[in-house]
């Protein structure tokens, strides 16, 4: 694709996510047919921003994900600075996927600049500051977002709409099996599911790591201060109008987030 190209098909995704519609596809040489031609769009996405950007997502990272959307691994995307809100906050209802998903969110103390040679976990954990439980309302600007494929999705900004991040975890995070996590999501009045860690990639720390690999090779720096949610931990919960979501992660915290009608 050319400059022009990823410029316009990223216009056009913009412009849908404000007015809440929704494309079947992207077209012609709008159309990305690779993952780096995605991921160019997306940058496009993040231009649009009056802001620096807040921090990263993982969309797909569990095997039961990458199937529904038809990817064969995780995708990573931007949080904006204006799709970003605090613990209890109440939102406008505006999401087609209709689902909310108990993430666990890393705040970074040091840049992760690209490199040659692989990040490994241990050196990406030693440059991070705070563990938050965060929620993620993703949406599409797809009709069937199960659809259209990887470059499409990731052009799309691997389904980024709104988050929410919850306080930082007291205590020593860094000693507990994330893997293991227990985390419950509620549905206020309604459901209720329950989730670990292992759902996120195996680990969330492993997602992390994941996210700070896949910037590297594009040749971006995660920074410090950015926030990287790492991927839901639990079957997305349903929502509607009205809702009221709570996700608790034990000793780690919690995290709401209430939807008007």
């Amino acid at each position: 694709m050319t400059e022009e190209q990823q410029q316009a098909a990223a216009d056009t995704l913009w412009d849908l996510w404000q007015r809440g519609e929704r494309i079947v596809g992207l077209s012609g040489g709008h159309r990305p047919l690779s993952r780096d031609d995605g991921y160019a769009i997306q940058a496009f996405l993040e231009r649009r921003s009056a802001f620096p950007l807040f921090g990263w997502k993982i969309a797909a990272t569990s095997s039961a994900g990458q199937a529904h959307i038809a990817v064969d691994g995780p995708l990573a995307g931007r949080l904006l600075v204006e799709r970003v809100f605090e613990n209890g906050s109440r939102l406008r209802f505006a999401s087609h996927m209709r689902v909310a998903e108990a993430e666990f969110a890393f705040r970074m103390a040091v840049d992760m600049p690209p490199r040659a040679t692989r990040y490994v976990l241990d050196e990406v954990l030693a440059g991070v500051a705070t563990l938050h439980p965060a929620i993620e309302i993703p949406d599409s600007r797809y009709v069937d977002f199960t659809a259209v494929g990887a470059a499409q999705l990731i052009a799309d900004n691997a389904c980024a709409h709104q988050f929410v991040l919850g306080p930082p975890a007291l205590g020593p995070w860094r000693s507990i099996d994330l893997a293991a996590h227990r985390v419950v999501g509620t549905v206020e009045g309604g459901l209720e599911r329950e989730g670990v860690g292992a759902n996120v990639l195996g680990d969330p720390r492993e997602a992390l790591t994941w996210l700070v690999n896949e910037l590297s090779k594009l040749n971006l720096t995660v920074r410090a201060g950015q926030v990287v949610t790492t991927g839901t931990c639990l079957v997305p919960l349903p929502i509607a109008p009205g809702d009221r979501v709570r996700c608790d992660f034990g000793e780690l915290g919690a995290v709401h987030v209430n939807f008007g009608e």
